[in-house]
């Protein structure tokens, strides 16, 4: 299917404001799942994702940039984010690129 990729893709163009880094290449993005609606051809997005630090205060900006972002996509036709805290986000979760952009 074609739809996942592109929902990868548009969540690599969101970012946590305080972090010059994407969600993906952060780690953020713990599952990516699609339910079947009612309505032909068009789908649930399913997302599990955390932040960097449990009191991070942009958690909701991010939540609803995810949200306008992939409900503009061809067939997403609802979408559910969960903030989830378990397991706890670490350094560990990040791409190669995102520890290269920040110095570690």
């Amino acid at each position: 299917d074609d739809l996942e990729p592109l929902v990868w893709q548009t969540l690599s163009t969101c970012y946590d404001p305080e972090i010059p880094v994407n969600i993906v290449d952060l780690g953020l993005v713990y599952r990516l799942a699609f339910e079947p609606l009612p309505e032909a051809e068009k789908v649930r997005v399913l997302l599990d994702m955390t932040l960097t630090a449990p009191g991070c205060g942009m958690g909701e900006a991010i939540a609803d940039e995810v949200c306008d972002k992939v409900l503009a996509l061809p067939r997403v036709g609802e979408i559910t984010v969960n903030l989830v805290f378990d397991p706890p986000w670490d350094r560990s979760r990040m791409s190669e690129a995102a520890q290269l952009a920040l110095g570690l």
